[in-house]
């Protein structure tokens, strides 16, 4: 164990906790501006065709079919003195600011350079946020142990996530103060990436390692990765995310053309998101006490089940319903939303755990660079589906849409994601890693350990 780490017996301190959090903060900064608003900036502003768009989405998500499990291995491996996964938050904290801002620029005309451009600088996003954000998640299971400590960390993880969010969602309204359009994304878009970077010395500092580089198995990456897929319990929560994600980053793309084209008021769409974000953190802390008594997988039920209940009124609301009706759904939606992406990533660390007792080796890299990527991918295939679906049903930027389109917009934003919440309840209820079940884990690996 690195000098200065807690035992693993020890809660963290807040402190460690909150700092160690502004790393996902400024990871879903920038994936909640992609989720959010970057489809709609391409088609509106950078005036891609939709199509176009959803392509610019979806293919540096494929790229880090590669790239995250490949880079959770490497850091595995890393053997430098100032850690095997600390050293790469200051290596790619610059980079990942600097692709973030050029993400907002729109210097080419013409379909096919525009379209060259900002899958050429997401693409360098992606692999940026993938050095930074592998090692960090990773170091998750590591600094905490215990079945509880971890949910602890994800839920301050969370929190600062949602927070992420909110600065995403206050790039709009941002942007039309610093010009609108275009040049006002462009202003953002710098303002932002400075603010990206700066927390990343902090989470250096406060973070640390207990395992040191891992032997080489003589296992190859493509065969670590059938390992992975043989591990029943990863199969299951494997499921159980891509869905889940799936659904939130598909709400997260049509939710400004949802309140835009169906809905009629654009102006709501952010403090409806404000309102839904506030909820999101109130509820984190009870869903933290709720999950000291109860399993994970069971928390993670009861949120997604809440969360479809939502979607009902999300589909059947028209323009004619008053402003508080929709405020009312979302943050009922919130409340549910909460777990969607905290418990998945507390239950990771426990599958690790299982691994290593079957395997004896320990690959929190390789599980996070893997669980990373299907965050990418699923989120990435649901918008270019989206982005499909709204070409084929004549979906036109800025003008009366058919009645084809405002359908399209409604169950994209609605229903499929309702759908998508059934399917990760299917796998979390069969996910077998019970919180007795991860005591008697933790006391075999801690039996095997002692000299």
């Amino acid at each position: 164990m690195q000098e200065g780490g807690p035992d693993a017996s020890e809660r963290l301190p807040v402190r460690t906790k909150l700092l160690y959090a502004s790393g996902d903060h400024t990871v879903n900064l920038s994936l909640s501006a992609l989720a959010l608003l970057y489809l709609f900036f391409l088609t509106e502003y950078a005036g891609l065709a939709p199509y176009l768009a959803g392509l610019v989405m979806w293919i540096p998500r494929v790229i880090d079919a590669f790239t995250d499990p490949l880079m959770g291995r490497i850091s595995d491996r890393t053997s430098w003195r100032g850690g095997r996964r600390r050293p790469y938050f200051l290596i790619g904290a610059v980079p990942f600011g600097l692709s973030f801002a050029l993400l907002w620029l729109t210097p080419f005309d013409g379909q096919a350079a525009k379209f060259g451009y900002h899958i050429s600088v997401y693409i360098a996003l992606s692999l940026c946020t993938t050095v930074l954000s592998v090692p960090y998640l990773a170091l998750l299971p590591e600094m905490a142990r215990g079945y509880d400590e971890r949910t602890s960390l994800n839920t301050f993880r969370a929190a600062a996530a949602v927070l992420g969010t909110f600065a995403a969602v206050g790039m709009q309204a941002l942007a039309q103060l610093f010009g609108g359009g275009a040049v006002g994304f462009a202003r953002v878009g710098v303002i932002a990436a400075v603010w990206l970077v700066l927390p990343w010395a902090a989470v250096h500092r406060v973070s640390f390692e207990r395992v040191g580089p891992q032997p080489d198995s003589g296992e190859g990456f493509f065969q670590g990765m059938l390992s992975l897929l043989r591990h029943r319990s990863y199969r299951l929560l494997v499921g159980c995310y891509v869905t889940a994600r799936a659904a939130v980053d598909l709400i997260g793309a049509m939710f400004l053309f949802y309140f835009t084209y169906w809905m009629g008021r654009p102006e709501d769409f952010g403090p409806t998101l404000f309102l839904f974000l506030t909820l999101v953190v109130v509820s984190l802390p009870v869903w933290l006490r709720v999950a000291q008594r109860l399993d994970k997988r069971v928390i993670f039920v009861i949120g997604a089940a809440w969360w479809i209940v939502a979607q009902v009124p999300m589909l059947l609301a028209t323009p004619s319903w008053p402003r508080w009706s929709i405020f009312a759904v979302a943050g009922f939606a919130a409340i549910g939303y909460a777990v969607a992406d905290l418990m998945p990533w507390a239950m990771l660390g426990d599958t690790i755990d299982e691994d290593e007792l079957e395997s004896g080796q320990r690959r929190d890299g390789l599980y996070t660079g893997s669980f990373t990527f299907i965050r990418k991918l699923a989120g990435g295939t649901g918008v270019l589906l989206s982005g499909f679906a709204l070409s084929a049903a004549g979906f036109v930027k800025g003008q009366t849409q058919t009645e084809s389109a405002l359908w399209a917009i409604r169950l994209l934003t609605a229903a499929v994601p309702a759908l998508l919440l059934g399917a990760a309840i299917t796998f979390a209820l069969r996910y077998p890693l019970s919180r007795q079940r991860h005591r008697e884990i933790q006391r075999q690996l801690d039996a095997r350990r002692e000299p």
